[in-house]
């Protein structure tokens, strides 16, 4: 019962609108939320979504949290919508800003609940909706398992949620971003605190929460930053080793975590200040001031590397990351770009198995497909999507999938629920062909005719514009119509239940609604980048060392 409500397709709703707009919307009242309703109104009615109120049934639609479906506020089919255009003159200053508070605060839980839903679906092992897989890595590029899965859950969330906030701190929205940093610290708090301390991500969120505080000049939080970022140096002390002895090992000598260490530095001594603690001050601004000189790149050697193609940023980083000596520079840069060709090779490669993955289907437990496993039994001489099936419907159990292909009976069966996918693979490439043609203008019984005749889309659109289809193709047979599976020897009254019972979630319609564009944007911000962390631009950094030095004289000369 529970497999047919998932794959019944939300029913298309009439909602009569009358006032700043008046027509007929058609929506799906399982899907669609009142900001989607409202935006949709806004935009037939041309003027700000802001501006537009609607009233159902006398009562108010609001947004609330922005997730809320049609369907549970009582909107049903046919009801009635009044749309009102509210004047910009009457919006005051504190019903706008309220207004932002909530599309921000929707904004943020958009975040959250898509960095969540990212992490179950790519943690567990299951099969991505997506043509993408989220993994973790070390320094080195190799891939990790963190703990439990439970472990890389938490861990994976709290990644993509960092990596989202440093966005939000690029673009100076401190306040946002330290909303985001506060998400991402509870996801880490969910992991084992053993796995934390074997990785530096914890520490350098403290950090950047601490950076924003200061850049919002919240002098209330001087005594949580204090507290931070004494958990921060801990944290690193234990990732890193006494003195980043451990880490500048790793790197091979390099030292990308300068420019942290400024951050961290000069933020321990903000706070040193701002406690009446002048003479740790002093010390924590003048190792900053060091190590901020050790990050300013020479004209000539930029100039060199610059000479050889490449750009300004990719350069300095280069010449920062290997203490500016030109020759170590120019070798970091030709083994990062091999190391980014072999990604995207990677990348391609996992892209290529994620989609024969998907047509498989999922096991059981919602895992895919075992490709290795899959080499293994092909090489034995099996069919490899019959092979595919015994793998699924085992949990990529290798011996008692052997068992199944060996066993006749077991094997007719496998065959069969093989014969079925195939099946709907075709139906539903078929009938998007379909719909295409007929979206183009051409008569949907003709269409089905040529898809009959010509077998592919692009044949059909051939034969569709030319003067004439044949008349003996006018009576083609029922095979693209039909909805049910391909009759096979062995068939039961029932079998085709059967096959839509264990049919995997990509033979399926998904039952609930994903938030792709914020999903996309939080994966589009996880680069792979071994260095993303450490690479901070310390201008801002530099200009408050001076400041704060410079606050220091004052004190000590008054």
């Amino acid at each position: 019962m529970e497999a047919e409500q998932s794959t019944k397709p939300s029913t298309v709703a009439k909602l009569k609108v009358g006032g700043a707009y008046s027509g007929v919307l058609e929506v799906e009242l399982e899907v669609w939320t009142v900001p989607m309703l409202r935006e949709e109104v806004a935009k037939r009615s041309d003027c700000d979504p802001l501006l537009i109120n609607l009233i159902c049934g006398g009562k108010v639609l609001r947004d609330g949290e922005g997730d809320e479906r049609l369907s549970h506020l009582g909107v049903k089919n046919n009801s009635k919508i009044l749309a009102t255009r509210v004047s910009a003159e009457t919006i005051g200053a504190a019903e706008r800003e309220n207004i932002a508070e909530e599309e921000r605060s929707r904004k943020l839980a958009r975040i959250k609940a898509a960095a969540d839903a990212l992490a179950k679906r790519h943690a567990d092992g299951s099969l991505p909706m997506e043509d993408f897989n989220i993994e973790l890595e070390d320094q080195s590029g190799q891939k990790v398992q963190l703990g439990s899965e439970n472990d890389q859950q938490s861990v994976m969330m709290g990644l993509m949620l960092h990596a989202n906030a440093k966005r939000l701190i690029k673009k100076d929205n401190f306040k946002d971003a330290l909303n985001v940093l506060e998400m991402g610290e509870e996801a880490f708090s969910l992991c084992n605190p053993k796995v934390l301390a074997m990785v530096d991500n914890v520490p350098i969120l403290q950090i950047d929460t601490v950076w924003c505080y200061f850049m919002l000049r919240d002098i209330t939080k001087i005594s949580s930053a204090g507290i931070r970022l004494v958990k921060a140096r801990d944290g690193l002390e234990r990732s890193h080793g006494k003195d980043s002895s451990r880490f500048t090992v790793l790197q091979e000598g390099r030292h990308p975590e300068l420019a942290l260490y400024v951050r961290l530095e000069l933020l321990e001594g903000v706070v040193a200040y701002h406690s009446g603690q002048f003479t740790k001050s002093r010390k924590a601004l003048d190792s900053a001031r060091y190590r901020y000189s050790q990050l300013q790149v020479p004209d000539e050697a930029l100039s060199v590397l610059m000479s050889m193609g490449y750009k300004e940023r990719e350069a300095k980083r280069a010449l920062r990351i290997n203490n500016q000596d030109v020759g170590r520079a120019v070798h970091f840069l030709v083994e990062n770009k091999g190391k980014i060709a072999q990604r995207v090779e990677e990348d391609f490669q996992r892209r290529k198995e994620i989609k024969e993955q998907k047509k498989y289907g999922t096991t059981p437990l919602k895992k895919a497909v075992d490709l290795k496993m899959l080499l293994n039994i092909t090489a034995l001489g099996f069919d490899k999507e019959l092979a595919a099936e015994a793998l699924r419907t085992n949990e990529n159990d290798f011996q008692k999938a052997l068992d199944d292909l060996t066993n006749p009976e077991t094997c007719s069966i496998l065959q069969f629920h093989t014969d079925s996918r195939k099946f709907k693979r075709q139906k539903r490439k078929t009938d998007a062909a379909i719909e295409e043609l007929v979206s183009m203008g051409f008569e949907r019984s003709k269409v089905v005719e040529a898809m009959q005749m010509m077998g592919t889309k692009e044949e059909a659109l051939d034969l569709l514009t030319s003067e004439s289809m044949p008349n003996e193709f006018n009576n083609a047979g029922d095979v693209i119509a039909t909805t049910s599976a391909p009759a096979v020897s062995n068939g039961a009254p029932n079998e085709q239940t059967e096959v839509d019972a264990i049919a995997g979630p990509s033979e399926r319609e998904i039952a609930f609604v994903r938030d792709v564009e914020m999903e996309d944007e939080i994966a589009q911000e996880l680069t792979g980048d071994p260095f993303a962390d450490y690479d901070i631009e310390v201008t801002k950094e530099g200009e408050a060392i001076i400041e704060y030095l410079a606050l220091l004289e004052s004190v000590q000369s008054s």
